[in-house]
């Protein structure tokens, strides 16, 4: 059975799919997500401060795949906002970094969620 937590933007329906059952692919693949995400997410935090609006934008481009993969379209969405906001040269500061606030509170509340689901598969290996 899927996960499915609309209220913090997280539906595994997907991942349970293509893993046809199999435990070792799911807790490979939070895995990745959860070595990849928070250093993504630390990165366009920091470009943000920086004003360095190309890492920013690169940065989001590159975590915005892992949540569609992830069942996480708000977050998507937000981070998509994000990103083409960096790259039309972040003129709107205040707002870039409110939305990525959004962004890091949604992701933030689903790694605590798959940290539980990848140690709860982990223990059925």
């Amino acid at each position: 059975m899927a996960y499915i937590s609309p209220d913090q933007d997280l539906d595994l329906s997907f991942l349970y799919e293509i893993a046809d059952g199999s435990d070792d692919f799911i807790v490979d693949s939070i895995g990745m997500f959860l070595e990849q995400s928070p250093e993504l997410l630390k990165n366009i935090g920091n470009a943000i401060a920086a004003q360095d609006w190309p890492v920013a934008a690169q940065a989001a481009h590159k975590l915005k795949p892992n949540l569609g993969f992830f069942g996480m379209p708000i977050s998507q969405a937000i981070i998509q906002e994000v990103e083409l906001a960096c790259k039309a040269g972040g003129q709107n500061p205040a707002e870039i970094q409110d939305k990525f606030n959004q962004v890091n509170a949604l992701v933030s509340a689903n790694l605590n969620t798959l940290k539980q689901i990848k140690e709860e598969k982990e223990a059925n290996l």
